[in-house]
C-alpha cells in the first residue's frame, strides 16, 4: 500500500524522495523547506498541476504504487509548460474532482471562494459541466427506443403464441388428411406448372394475411399509446412562468437590498457601540462630565446630547437591526420558496416536451403502420384475384386430383410457415423479460441523469449540515451554525443571528472553507475517485485545533498529507522530513553566501 515519489524539478523542489504510507503523512519543516512543494508534486504526479521549478527547462515527477508506476514530465515550450506521460488519474472529472475537493491547498479554489465571499454554486457543480448528461440523456433515450421497438416485437411474439400453436396443430392435422386422400386418388390429371403456381399464390397469400395480422395489431396499440400521450399533455398545465420568474428575480434583488442595508447598519452600531462601550466619546467630540450624566456634543450632527441619549439611541438602532434581519429571513424564505415553484414548473415543461415529441414519433410510426398495412391489404387482393384466375384455369376431369395435391401443397407451405412463425415467435418471446429489464433500465438511467444536478446540490447541502454538526462542537467556535442555502450562499449565524464572514476569526472563516470543501468531496464520491487528500497553509488555525482538524479528517481518504512545522506537536502521524532534498532555497542561500 506503500506509494513511493521521486520529484525533480518540481515547483521548489530540485530533487527529492519521500514515500507516502496509508494514514496521515506530515510533511514537517520549516519555512522554504519544499512543504508545500511536496504537494504541488503529488498534484502533478495526479495530474492536476505542473510547477516546473523556475528557470528549469524540464522536470519530472514519477510515482510508484503497488499495482504500477506513472510519470509525468514537464518541459518548458516557450512561455507554458508542456505535460506528457501518464498521470494517476486519467478521467477528466476524477482530475476536476481532485483539484476542487481533495486537494485543500491555499490557492484552492472553494477555500479561495468562501475567504473573498464568492459565488459558491460554480464551483461546486462544476464536475457535472464535464460529465456531459445532456449527451448521455440523449443517448439512453436514443438506446430506449430501439429497446421499444424490439419490445414491441417480443409482446406481439407473446402475444401470437397461443395462437400459433393452435395454427401448427390444425395444419398438421390437415396435412395428414390431404395425404391420405391423395394416396387413395387413383387418378392424375393437370398442368402441374398451374397447379404449383396456385399452389405458391396460396402460400403467399396466407404469409400476407398472417403479415396484415401483425400490422393491425401493432398499429392498435400504438393507437392506444398515442391516445394516453395526447390525453396526458391536455391533462398537464404548464401555464406562463415568466410572472413567477420576474417575482423570484424580484424577491432575490429584494434579499440583496435588505442584506446591503443590514450590514450597513450594523456596521454603523458596532463601530458607535464600541466607542460608547469603551468610554471612548472623547475621542470623537467633547465630553462634559457632570454628576447625573454626561453631557455632549453628537460627533456626526453637532447637537447637543448626552451619554443616555446617545445609548437609547444606539439600541433602538439595535432594534432596528433585528427587525430588517427577521425581514431579511422572510425574504429568503420567500426566495427559497420561489425557487422550489420555478423548479417544479421546469420539470412540467419538460414533461411537455416528452410528450410532444412522444407524440410526434407516435404519429409518424403510425403513419407508417398504415401505409404498410394498406400495402399488404392491396397484395391480398392480388392474389385472391390470381388464386381464382388459377382454379379456372385447371382443367375439370383433373379438378379433384389437382385440388388435392394443390391443397396438400398448400397446406404443407403453410405448415412450414406456421412452424417457422412459431419458432421465431418464441425465440421473440424469450427476450421478453429482458427487454423490459433493459427499457427500465434505461429509463431509471435517464431519470437519474436529469435529477442529477438537484440531487448533487442537494448531498453537498447534507454533507455540509453534517460537517458543521461536528465542527462546531469540536473546535468550539465562534459561530454556532452555518447553512449552505439552494444558491450555495453561505449563511453564519452568531448569538442568534445572520453573521458576516468578515466578523468571524480567521481560523473559523478556514473551518468553514474546508467544510464547504468537504461537502463537495462527499456528494461527488471523492474517495472512490481519488485516494489522496492534500491540506496545506492553515496559519490560522491554533495549533490545539490543527490536532483535533487531524482527527476530524482522518478515515477520509487512504492517503492524508499535511503541511507542519516543527512546533505542530499536535500533528501527530507518519514524518517526511525534507532534510535530504535539494529545494530551490539551498541555491539561494549559497549564494548569500558567496
Amino acid at each position: 500500500m506503500s506509494w513511493r515519489l521521486d520529484v525533480e524539478n518540481v515547483a521548489g523542489i530540485r530533487r527529492g524522495s519521500a514515500t507516502l504510507e496509508p494514514g496521515l503523512n506530515a510533511v514537517r519543516a520549516s519555512n522554504w523547506q519544499g512543504k508545500s512543494s511536496f504537494l504541488a508534486a503529488i498534484a502533478t504526479a495526479l495530474g492536476t498541476a505542473s510547477p516546473l521549478t523556475e528557470g528549469a527547462s524540464e522536470g519530472r515527477v514519477s510515482l510508484s504504487t503497488d499495482e504500477r508506476e506513472y510519470a509525468v514530465e514537464l518541459t518548458r515550450d516557450g512561455g507554458r509548460v508542456r505535460t506528457t506521460g501518464e498521470p494517476y488519474l486519467s478521467d477528466e472529472v476524477d482530475r476536476v474532482c481532485a483539484d476542487l475537493f481533495a486537494f485543500l491547498g491555499e490557492e484552492n479554489e472553494v477555500r479561495r471562494a468562501v475567504r473573498e465571499d464568492d459565488d459558491l454554486e460554480p464551483l461546486l457543480t462544476r464536475p457535472l459541466d464535464f460529465e456531459d448528461i445532456d449527451a448521455k440523456i440523449a443517448e439512453a433515450r436514443r438506446e430506449r427506443d430501439r429497446v421499444d421497438e424490439a419490445l414491441s416485437e417480443a409482446e406481439d411474439a407473446a402475444e401470437r403464441l397461443p395462437t400459433l400453436v393452435s395454427r401448427v396443430s390444425g395444419l398438421e392435422a390437415e396435412v395428414d388428411e390431404l395425404e391420405a386422400e391423395l394416396e387413395a386418388s387413383a387418378d392424375a390429371a393437370g398442368d402441374d406448372e398451374t397447379r404449383e403456381a396456385l399452389s405458391d399464390a396460396r402460400a403467399e397469400r396466407s404469409r400476407v394475411q398472417s403479415r396484415i395480422e401483425r400490422l393491425e395489431s401493432t398499429a392498435e396499440r400504438v393507437r392506444e399509446q398515442l391516445e394516453a400521450n395526447r390525453e396526458e399533455l391536455d391533462g398537464l398545465d404548464v401555464g406562463d412562468d415568466e410572472e413567477l420568474e420576474r417575482e423570484l428575480d424580484e424577491a432575490k434583488r429584494e434579499l440583496r437590498q435588505q442584506k446591503r442595508d443590514i450590514e450597513l447598519l450594523r456596521g454603523v452600531y458596532d463601530a458607535n457601540r464600541r466607542v460608547v462601550a469603551e468610554g471612548r466619546t472623547e475621542l470623537l467630540t467633547d465630553v462634559t462630565h457632570g454628576l447625573v450624566d454626561d453631557e455632549l456634543a453628537c460627533w456626526v450632527c453637532g447637537a447637543e446630547t448626552d451619554a443616555s441619549s446617545v445609548t437609547e439611541r444606539l439600541d433602538e438602532l439595535a432594534e432596528k437591526i433585528e427587525r430588517r434581519t427577521a425581514a431579511a429571513e422572510a425574504s429568503r424564505e420567500r426566495v427559497e420558496g420561489l425557487t422550489e415553484r420555478v423548479e417544479t414548473h421546469e420539470k412540467r415543461r419538460q414533461r411537455e416536451r416528452e410528450l410532444r415529441t412522444d407524440v410526434r414519433e407516435l404519429r409518424e410510426r403510425r403513419s407508417d403502420l398504415e401505409r404498410r398495412l394498406g400495402d399488404a391489404r392491396e397484395r391480398d387482393d392480388e392474389l385472391a384475384e390470381r388464386i381464382d384466375d388459377l382454379r379456372e384455369r385447371i382443367e375439370s376431369d383433373s379438378e379433384q386430383v389437382t385440388d388435392i395435391e394443390s391443397d396438400l401443397k398448400y397446406a404443407k407451405a403453410r405448415l412450414d410457415d406456421a412452424k417457422s412463425e412459431l419458432e421465431s415467435s418464441e425465440s421473440e418471446a424469450e427476450k421478453l423479460e429482458s427487454l423490459r429489464s433493459q427499457r427500465q433500465s434505461l429509463t431509471e438511467e435517464i431519470t437519474r441523469l436529469r435529477r442529477r444536478k438537484q440531487e448533487v446540490k442537494k448531498e453537498t447541502r447534507d454533507a455540509f449540515d453534517a460537517s458543521i454538526r461536528e465542527i462546531v462542537p469540536l473546535f468550539e467556535t465562534g459561530f454556532e451554525s452555518a447553512r449552505l442555502t439552494s444558491e450555495f450562499e453561505l449563511v453564519v449565524a452568531r448569538d442568534g443571528r445572520e453573521a458576516s464572514l468578515d466578523a468571524l476569526s480567521e481560523g473559523e472563516v478556514e473551518l468553514l472553507g474546508l467544510a464547504t470543501a468537504l461537502a463537495g468531496y462527499e456528494a461527488f464520491d471523492v474517495a472512490d475517485r481519488v485516494p489522496v487528500m492534500l491540506v496545506d497553509r492553515l496559519g490560522g488555525i491554533a495549533d490545539e485545533n490543527l490536532g483535533r482538524l487531524t482527527e476530524y479528517l482522518s478515515g477520509t481518504a487512504t492517503y492524508l498529507v499535511m503541511t507542519a512545522y516543527p512546533e505542530h506537536g499536535a500533528v501527530e502521524g507518519r514524518d517526511i522530513d525534507p532534510s535530504d532534498w535539494s529545494v530551490v532555497s539551498d541555491s539561494a542561500a549559497a549564494k548569500g553566501a558567496e
